[in-house]
C-alpha cells in the first residue's frame, strides 16, 4: 500500500512538473512567432532587435545567477513558482510595449521573461534530476519535450493569430491568462525541499566543494556541450522567423510556420529521445543527434532556397532537441551533490542566451542573418568531439 502511495504521489509530481515545463515553452513561442510583427511595430533595425533581445539576455543571465543560491536556501518550489509568475507577467508586458511602440517596455517585458525563465527552468531542472534519480529513469528528456511541445502550441497559436491579423497585445495578454492558470492548478502537487541545504551547508559549500566543482573537468565538458546546444536551440527561439522572413523571403505568417516545425521537431525528438538513449546510451545518441543538427543549420545558411531552408530545420530541431537534457541528465549523475551539478551545468549553457541574441544581431545587420548564424554553427560543429563526456557511469541509470 505504501508503494503505491509514493507511486501515485511521484506521478502527480512529475504531471505537474510536466505542465510548469510546458509554460515556458508555451509562452516564449508565443512572442517569437509575433517577432516579424513586434520587429515592424517598433521600426527596429537588426542590430536594434538584437538590443531589444538583449533584455532577455541579461534577465536569463540574473535569474540564472540568482537562481542556485535560490533553490539551495528556499528549495526548488519557491523559486520554480516565482520565475514562472515573471514568465506570466512577461506576456501582457511585452504585449503592451509592441502595441505602444516602445522598445523600451518591451525590452523590459523580455527581461522579465529572462529572469523568470532563467531562474525557474534551473530549479525545474533540479526538481526534474531529483525524480530521475527517484524513479531510476530518464525523465529529463520528456521534461524538455513538454517545453518543446509547449513551443509547438504556442507557435500554432501564434501562426493563426498572425495569419489573422489578432493585435499582438490581446493575444499575448490571453496567453498570460492561460499560463497562470496552469501554474495554480499546478504548483500544488510539487513538494517543498528539493534541492535546499542548511546555511552552514552553504558556507562550507562556498569555502571549498564550490572550487572542486569547477575543478572538474568532465563536468565542464559537460557544460561547453549544454552551452553549444542552448546556443543552437535559442537562436531558433529568437531568430528563426526573421531568418526565415529576411533571409529566405518568406512572409510572416509562413516565417512562423518554419519555427513551428523546428519547434515539433523539437518535441518529437524529446519525446523519442529516451528510448534511443535507454537502447543505445546518452553518448552514441547525442553524438548523432548534433551531427543532424549541424547539418540542418548548415543547409539553411548555405542553400539559398525555401524548400531547403524549411526541410533543413527538421534537421536542426531533432539535432537540437537532446543536447540541453541529456547533458544535465550526464552533470547530475557526474559525481556527489547533484544538485549543485546540474545547477553549474545549467548556469553555464544560458550564457548562450546572453551572448547569443545580441552578437547574431550585430552580425546579421552588416552580414545579413543568414551569415549570423555561422557563429553559432561552428560551436555546435566543436561540441560533437566532446560527446564523451555524457556517457552514463552504470547502465542502471538509464535503465527503464
Amino acid at each position: 500500500m505504501q508503494g503505491l502511495t509514493i507511486s501515485a504521489t511521484q506521478a502527480r509530481r512529475r504531471l505537474a512538473l510536466f505542465s510548469l515545463f510546458l509554460v515556458p515553452g508555451f509562452a516564449i513561442s508565443s512572442w517569437v512567432t509575433r517577432t516579424p510583427t513586434i520587429r515592424d511595430l517598433l521600426g527596429a533595425s537588426p542590430s536594434e532587435m538584437g538590443l531589444v533581445l538583449l533584455g532577455l539576455s541579461v534577465g536569463s543571465m540574473i535569474g540564472i545567477l540568482a537562481s542556485g543560491p535560490a533553490v539551495g536556501r528556499f528549495g526548488a518550489k519557491p523559486v520554480m513558482v516565482v520565475g514562472t509568475l515573471g514568465v506570466i507577467a512577461s506576456m501582457p508586458t511585452i504585449g503592451a510595449g509592441a502595441g505602444s511602440g516602445s522598445a523600451a517596455l518591451t525590452t523590459i517585458g523580455l527581461f522579465l521573461f529572462g529572469l523568470g525563465m532563467g531562474g525557474g527552468e534551473i530549479a525545474m531542472n533540479v526538481e526534474g534530476a531529483d525524480v530521475e534519480t527517484a524513479i531510476e529513469r530518464p525523465v529529463l528528456t520528456a521534461l524538455h519535450g513538454f517545453f518543446s511541445l509547449g513551443t509547438v502550441i504556442g507557435a500554432s497559436l501564434g501562426i493563426v493569430f498572425t495569419t489573422i491579423e489578432v493585435p499582438v497585445v490581446w493575444h499575448l495578454n490571453a496567453i498570460g491568462v492561460i499560463t497562470l492558470v496552469v501554474l495554480i492548478m499546478a504548483a500544488r502537487w510539487i513538494p517543498a525541499g528539493t534541492g535546499q541545504v542548511d546555511q552552514q551547508a552553504v558556507v562550507r559549500q562556498h569555502s571549498t566543494a564550490g572550487g572542486a566543482l569547477w575543478k572538474d573537468s568532465r563536468l565542464l565538458l559537460i557544460a561547453a556541450i549544454v552551452l553549444a546546444m542552448a546556443l543552437a536551440e535559442g537562436t531558433a527561439g529568437d531568430w528563426l522567423p526573421l531568418v526565415m522572413v529576411d533571409g529566405h523571403g518568406f512572409g510572416p505568417a509562413a516565417g512562423s510556420a518554419v519555427y513551428a516545425v523546428f519547434a515539433a521537431s523539437m518535441t518529437i525528438g524529446r519525446f523519442a529521445g529516451g528510448s534511443f538513449i535507454s537502447r543505445f546510451g546518452r553518448a552514441p545518441v547525442l553524438r548523432v543527434s548534433i551531427i543532424a543538427g549541424a547539418v540542418g543549420m548548415a543547409l539553411v545558411i548555405v542553400i539559398d532556397s525555401q524548400w531547403v531552408a524549411a526541410a533543413a530545420v527538421v534537421l536542426w530541431g531533432l539535432g537540437a532537441s537532446l543536447g540541453f537534457p541529456v547533458a544535465l541528465s550526464a552533470a547530475g549523475e557526474s559525481g556527489v551533490d547533484s544538485a549543485r551539478r546540474v545547477s553549474l551545468a545549467a548556469t553555464v549553457g544560458y550564457v548562450a542566451f546572453l551572448v547569443g541574441p545580441p552578437v547574431i544581431g550585430f552580425v546579421g545587420e552588416h552580414h545579413g542573418l543568414r551569415a549570423a548564424l555561422v557563429l553559432p554553427l561552428i560551436l555546435v560543429a566543436a561540441s560533437v568531439f566532446i560527446t564523451s563526456a555524457v556517457r552514463e557511469r552504470a547502465v542502471s541509470s538509464i535503465s527503464t
